[in-house]
């Protein structure tokens, strides 16, 4: 509430679940606004309208949208729909030119040349679709580079207009992504060049749009708590780590959450049994069932370790395979879900022909195995080499999976390291990444397996028993919104 009255808050997001998805933004977007709206905030998502998505199931509003572009006036289409399961409106800009293409961002490792215009046009966009429904939003909240132009139009081209009173909120869900380009590109986000300086969108002689964010915004934030720490870290700043601790005052880290209707080992209907806390025969007929899906010989006694996510150098999963051959001379198992660099696609395939009785590499992604692998292994590993927030680590938790986890980013804040002396803890985190650290946890973790199975079992009760839900998310978010009115108002 503020002034006595709901909040009201305009979500733009390059991507919403589950109409368009690459990563954990479209999960945010598709699941915070939700929560948000059961506050009683009255939260209203844009987003593009992307090649792909079921355009006739959402309501096409009546005229077109003059968007203002570097060349003239575009003439967007609008569309109406719900975010599912809720009463929240999503907005989505509808315009060929940048969006009916096969790929969100770009084909697979490239990006379209001029992604910069297009999501500046989604950008202005936006504020052009809260104006055409006359909505004046109390709080703009801005996700991720793609909209990061958001907060620098509020302060330039809306000066002296309604949309200028309102807050900006920027979320930075992973930094290494910066929305970078030649500093002669300016001109495709209508600004003119005295915006070209080192106190708005240049940097080291390149056109940096998250640097505007940040200089622009009324408040920022993470996914967590230590990624907030971190980023203003020259190891993971990303070049910006001088201009996040100017504003260190006004980050804040905000841990993600996850969809516990979706994610519910009591319901899940892509598992071939259920459970819940306190009766794990459920999660040991899932784990005979995984063992024999994956073609390893089904043994209870033997536990199972799994990773699931991109094949990737900042997941760690080249750390992973470089340590494999120590790892499976071990009395384990392993299964993998994922794709992504060549060379670590192949290690995986060549160590899991060579090694068909302890490992199996599913290399692609398939949602309802990933389901299945989190109810059935007993520990998970996430070697990330920096973890904005991850989600994985809640499915685990959540599934009584016990993470063994980096202490980096999300890592750190949602696993507590186990402690032998108390049998404490939550999984097993290690601080350096490096083949012998990440085989020795993983060791740590098979040994407490066989010599102190008690010890798993609570802690699957312990962490089991945790809430990783939005609404502490959604709260957190609302008291951050309205900190962010008192200082926009006081400026």
């Amino acid at each position: 509430m503020i002034d006595g009255r709901p909040l009201r808050v305009l979500f733009v997001s390059s991507e919403v679940a589950p109409f368009a998805k690459t990563g954990g933004l479209a999960d945010v977007s598709g699941a915070l606004p939700k929560a948000l709206r059961e506050r009683g905030i009255d939260v209203r998502v844009v987003t593009p309208l992307y090649a792909g998505m079921s355009w006739d199931t959402h309501e096409k509003l009546d005229g077109a949208l003059p968007v203002p572009m570097w060349w003239g006036t575009a003439r967007a289409g609008v569309r109406l729909g719900t975010l599912p399961e809720s009463e929240v409106p999503i907005y989505f800009l509808e315009y060929n030119r940048y969006f009916d293409r096969p790929y969100l961002y770009g084909p697979p490792g490239e990006a379209y040349a001029d992604n910069v215009e297009r999501f500046a046009f989604l950008s202005r966009g936006a504020l052009e679709v809260a104006k055409g429904l006359g909505f004046v939003p109390d709080v703009v909240h801005a996700n991720d580079w793609q909209t990061a132009l958001v907060p620098v139009y509020i302060d330039t081209v809306e000066w002296g207009q309604p949309l200028h009173a309102a807050a900006t909120v920027y979320t930075i869900h992973n930094l290494a992504y910066q929305g970078v380009t030649d500093g002669g590109a300016l001109f495709v986000t209508g600004l003119g060049g005295e915006h070209y300086n080192s106190n708005e969108l240049e940097h080291f002689g390149a056109l940096n749009l998250t640097k505007g964010a940040l200089q622009r915004s009324t408040m920022l934030t993470t996914v967590s708590p230590s990624y907030a720490q971190e980023i203003q870290t020259s190891d993971f700043g990303c070049g910006l780590d001088g201009v996040l601790q100017r504003r260190k005052d006004d980050l804040v880290g905000i841990l993600n959450g996850i969809d516990v209707a979706t994610w519910d080992p009591a319901t899940d209907r892509h598992l071939p049994a259920t459970y819940a806390r306190g009766s794990f025969e459920g999660k040991d007929a899932c784990k005979a069932a995984l063992q024999a899906e994956a073609g390893l010989p089904t043994r209870g006694d033997v536990p199972v370790f799994a990773a699931i996510g991109r094949l990737t150098a900042q997941k760690g999963f080249d750390v992973l395979a470089s340590c494999m051959q120590r790892i499976l001379a071990w009395n384990l198992q392993l299964v993998l879900l994922g794709e992504g660099d060549g060379e670590t696609q192949r290690s995986f395939e060549s160590l899991a022909a060579a090694h068909g009785n302890k490992l199996k590499a599913w290399l692609g992604f398939d949602e309802a195995l990933a389901h299945r692998i989190e109810a059935g292994a007993d520990f998970f590993v996430m070697p990330s080499r920096f973890e904005p927030c991850g989600l994985n680590q809640m499915y685990s938790l959540r599934y009584g999976t016990l993470p063994i986890v980096r202490a980096t980013g999300g890592l750190r804040d949602t696993v507590r390291t186990y402690h032998e002396a108390t049998g404490d803890g939550t999984g097993f985190v290690f601080e350096n990444l490096s083949p012998d650290a990440l085989a020795n946890t993983i060791g740590w973790a098979l040994s407490t397996y066989y010599e102190r199975i008690a010890h798993v079992r609570a802690m699957r009760e312990r962490a089991m028993a945790q809430d990783f839900s939005w609404r502490t998310a959604a709260q957190a978010y609302e008291q951050l919104y309205v900190d962010a009115c008192h200082r926009r108002h006081r400026s």
